[in-house]
């Protein structure tokens, strides 16, 4: 009797720590892609950044 509720209680056991495992790796997965939107990001900002510098020297170039 006893071996059976050590199985069950170590099968439970296992499942949760697969359990814990799975969702930890959609975390890294999760968070490597937010990590590659963010970088995608970061260079459309730089990217607009020099573009409205460019505007903003033809707009002062055109109104002196």
């Amino acid at each position: 009797m006893a071996k059976s509720n050590l199985k069950r209680v170590a099968s439970v056991i296992g499942s949760a720590v697969g359990t814990a495992d799975k969702k930890a790796h959609q975390l890294v997965k999760a968070g490597s892609v937010a990590k590659k939107e963010l970088a995608a990001i970061s260079k459309q900002i730089d990217a607009l950044k020099r573009q409205l510098q460019k505007t903003t020297k033809t707009m002062k170039k055109a109104l002196s």
